[in-house]
């Protein structure tokens, strides 16, 4: 399964977080640097939008490792709790349409 690996020991607030998730999942320039904006860039990982560097195939899942999860939580924790909420609305777009769940996040 493809795999993104964050860093929560760079995601210092939110101008951080949104700079490495654009970096780590190739999002477009004109990238929105907000949640709505994140959740549009991976609600549609299994078509050709462009939104992201990553194309999943019918059955895949994107893993997000988010490392450092404790210092994220210490540190910043409405940004993993904002994450875990994302990540769950995303995937229930999915099923929505009745597809897999496109997203794991795997806390590291």
């Amino acid at each position: 399964m493809p795999t993104v690996r964050l860093e929560g020991s760079l995601l210092t607030d939110w101008d951080a977080f949104h700079t490495e998730s654009q970096k780590v999942f190739g999002f477009p320039d004109f990238y929105g640097r907000n949640m709505s904006a994140w959740i549009d860039c991976l609600s549609y990982l299994r078509d050709e939008d462009g939104m992201s560097k990553f194309r999943l195939k019918p059955n895949e899942t994107l893993i997000i490792e988010l490392h450092d999860t404790e210092l994220l939580q210490k540190k910043a924790p409405e940004i993993l709790e904002e994450l875990r909420f994302c990540v769950s609305a995303i995937n229930e777009r999915y099923d929505d349409y009745g597809e897999k769940l496109a997203l794991i996040l795997r806390l590291c």
